[in-house]
């Protein structure tokens, strides 16, 4: 009897353990693993809000659906942000047809120089879905808080020739707003497109 029972226990037991695997196989549920830095649950980037080009103000939720890549920089940043944008366009070139499914968004550091019409033209000038959002000193540093971004002002020559210094990292939120990688600025096109991926 007492065999009979152990037999019956361990055939259900694999039973139970066939079921299981079964129901996680049909969720899909696999680790991911990115190429930068793992930030889910940080929940960064929940209180943004700046301003697109026609004035209207804009959250993360006005891109919902789409995978989100944010990156912090200002228009006559003379190599760091024209390289960066450069290699978020190349990011796009290799994703093929699910660059539709993606989002960059350029967040101006430098509001008074950046009108939405600078730029609209500037991140338009690396590729045609590119947005760029700018606002009120108010609105970038509630927004840059909410990051957790680094910015300042940097004194040049003349009060009109200043420079600013601002973090270089590149923020990837999946489809519903959720912050999820933070990758360098020094990321090649084909990392940041493998964690856009990722997220898809």
């Amino acid at each position: 009897m007492f065999a009979f029972s152990l037999k019956r226990r361990r055939i259900m037991a694999f039973s139970a353990a066939l079921a299981l695997s079964a129901t996680l196989a049909a969720c899909g549920d696999k680790p991911v693993e990115f190429k930068g830095s793992d930030i889910s649950g940080t929940h960064l980037g929940k209180e943004m809000v700046m301003q697109d080009a026609s004035g209207q103000k804009r959250t993360l939720a006005d891109y919902k659906g789409k995978v989100k890549v944010v990156f912090f920089g200002y228009t006559q940043c003379p190599d760091v942000c024209p390289t960066s944008m450069a290699e978020l366009a190349a990011t796009m070139e290799l994703l093929g047809d699910d660059a539709d499914k993606v989002q960059v968004i350029m967040i101006s550091v430098d509001p008074d120089r950046d009108t939405p019409e600078i730029l609209a033209a500037y991140t338009s000038a690396f590729n045609p879905s590119f947005i760029g959002l700018s606002g009120t000193h108010q609105q970038l540093a509630t927004t840059a808080k909410s990051f957790k971004a680094y910015y300042a002002k940097s004194a040049g020559p003349t009060p009109e020739q200043y420079t600013m210094d601002h973090a270089a990292s590149f923020y990837i939120l999946d489809k519903e707003g959720e912050a999820r990688v933070l990758v360098s600025g020094n990321a090649t096109a084909d990392d940041i497109a493998s964690d856009i991926r990722q997220l898809l």
